[in-house]
C-alpha cells in the first residue's frame, strides 16, 4: 500500500506537471464519468491529503483518487509510450501540450465539487506532510483512543494522516514497543509521533523510502518484509502476524525481543 510520501510526491510532480495550463484531452474510463470532458480547463493545483490526492480544476471540481494497495499516478512526456500497466488498468488520463498523466489500478476516482473536498477528507487527522501538521492534535487524537492498541492506532487516519504499513511497523521498531501495546501504555508517545513526521519527512523527495538510512536492496527497513530475518539491532528472528479486525487487517513485523509489550493486556 503507498505510503503518504508516495502520494505526496506524486501530487508534488503532477502539480509541476499540469499547474497552470489547459486540459488538452481528459477521459475517464469509469462509467459514472464516461461522458466528462475538462478539455479547455486549467488544472489550478494538485495537492496531496494524507494518502488522497486532490486535482483541482477551473470551475470548482475536483477530482479525488486513492491509490489503496496499488494505485498510482504517472507522467508521460506527451508521445511518449505509456508504460504504468495493461491498458485495462487506466482509470484517467489527463494531459496538456506536454504532459499526460494517467491513472493506474486508482479504486477511487470521485469528481466532486471543490468546495465539497471535506466530504472525502474531512474526516482526517492532521496530515504528517501538509501545511496542517499539528504533534499536538496528533497526540491528542492518540489519546483520545486509549485501549487501542498503538499499530492499530497509527494506521486509523483520523489520527493522523499519511502513516502507511511499512512506516508504522518501523516506527514501532524504532520505538522499542511492541505494536500490541495499548496506546494508553506507550512510555513515550510524543517521540513515536515524532518519529512518524520524521520518517516520511526524510522520505518525500524521493521514490525510494528507508528507515535505516540506507537505500540499497535488502538494507532499506528494520523490520518490514523481514520475516524470519535476524533483526539488525540483536539477531533475533523477525516475526510476522495479521493485526486488526477485518477488513482492516494488516501484516506486522516486529522484534519481540527489541519490542517488548508494555502495560496489562
Amino acid at each position: 500500500m503507498p505510503e503518504g510520501d508516495t502520494v505526496w510526491l506524486a501530487g508534488r510532480r503532477m502539480h509541476e506537471a499540469l499547474s497552470g495550463r489547459p486540459l488538452t484531452r481528459s477521459e475517464f474510463r469509469v462509467p459514472r464519468y464516461a461522458t466528462v470532458d475538462l478539455v479547455g480547463r486549467p488544472v489550478l493545483e494538485v495537492v496531496s491529503r494524507g494518502k488522497h490526492l486532490l486535482t483541482r480544476i477551473d470551475g470548482d471540481l475536483t477530482l479525488h483518487s486513492h491509490f489503496r494497495m496499488d494505485g498510482s499516478w504517472r507522467l508521460f512526456r506527451v508521445g511518449q509510450r505509456w508504460t504504468g500497466g495493461p491498458g485495462h488498468t487506466i482509470r484517467v488520463v489527463l494531459a496538456n501540450a506536454d504532459w499526460t498523466a494517467v491513472g493506474y489500478r486508482l479504486p477511487v476516482v470521485d469528481l466532486i465539487p471543490t468546495s465539497d473536498e471535506a466530504q472525502v477528507v474531512g474526516h482526517l487527522g492532521p496530515d504528517l506532510l501538509g501545511p496542517d501538521w499539528d504533534p499536538h492534535v496528533a497526540l491528542a487524537n492518540l489519546r483520545g483512543r486509549p485501549d487501542e492498541q498503538i499499530g492499530v492506532a497509527l494506521l486509523d487516519q483520523r489520527n493522523l494522516a499519511g502513516l502507511g504499513n511499512i512506516y508504522r511497523c518501523e516506527v514501532c521498531f524504532l520505538s522499542g514497543v511492541s505494536p500490541w501495546t495499548r496506546v494508553r501504555d506507550v512510555p513515550d508517545l510524543e517521540r513515536l509521533v515524532e518519529l512518524s513526521h520524521k520518517l516520511l519527512w526524510v522520505n518525500r523527495d524521493r521514490p525510494e523510502q528507508s528507515t535505516t538510512g540506507d537505500l540499497r536492496r535488502d538494507r532499506s527497513t528494520w523490520v518490514a518484509g523481514r520475516t524470519r530475518r535476524p533483526c539488525r539491532r540483536c539477531g533475533t528472528p523477525i516475526r510476522m502476524v495479521e493485526q486488526g479486525t477485518a477488513p482492516q487487517q494488516r501484516v506486522t513485523y516486529w522484534c519481540p525481543h527489541c519490542q517488548p509489550l508494555f502495560g496489562e493486556q
